[in-house]
């Protein structure tokens, strides 16, 4: 889950019982949409969610990580993944208004913030929306309402 996040697994070993507690139920909630979109006999197998919010903070890391001047990767990365991790980014700013206070203001909202000042620093504004070919948000949303990740370009695409 933190492979290639070393930022979000230092926080996530920190955090204390009752962030970690209210994480459980995000991830519990999460659980349950997951495992209603499989096969009955899936089900009872689905035990983790594949997108539990410690697996959401890694993978903003992780983009944020591959976009950064004199950083690369030898894994495989198409520009559908950029897509689903600037989704991701964007349940994290959905789920934090439900989390405690303590997460909020502490170790995981300064977590998202760090990492939202290292994707703009890695970054440049995209007003004419260069990528909206390959790159679109899964929900529907007018063009104003999307969050600022959709409309910059990486300096360095961290796509292959």
């Amino acid at each position: 889950m933190f492979r290639a996040a070393p930022d979000t697994r230092t926080v996530w070993a920190e955090l204390p019982a009752e962030v970690l507690e209210a994480v459980a139920r995000c991830d519990a909630e999460r659980l349950e949409v997951e495992r209603s979109r499989v096969a009955p006999a899936l089900r009872e197998r689905i035990t983790t969610p594949v997108y539990s919010v410690a697996d959401r903070f890694a993978s903003w890391e992780r983009v944020v990580r591959r976009m950064e001047p004199g950083r690369s990767s030898d894994d495989f990365y198409p520009v559908s993944a950029y897509e689903n991790d600037l989704d991701s980014r964007d349940s994290l700013e959905q789920l934090m208004p439900g989390l405690p206070a303590e997460a909020r203001e502490g170790a995981l909202g300064q977590l998202l913030a760090r990492l939202d000042e290292r994707f703009a620093a890695a970054s440049v504004p995209d007003p004419e929306r260069s990528l909206r070919a390959w790159v679109r948000p899964t929900k529907e949303r007018p063009e104003a309402e999307l969050a600022q990740w959709w409309k910059r370009r990486p300096l360095r695409d961290p796509w292959d």
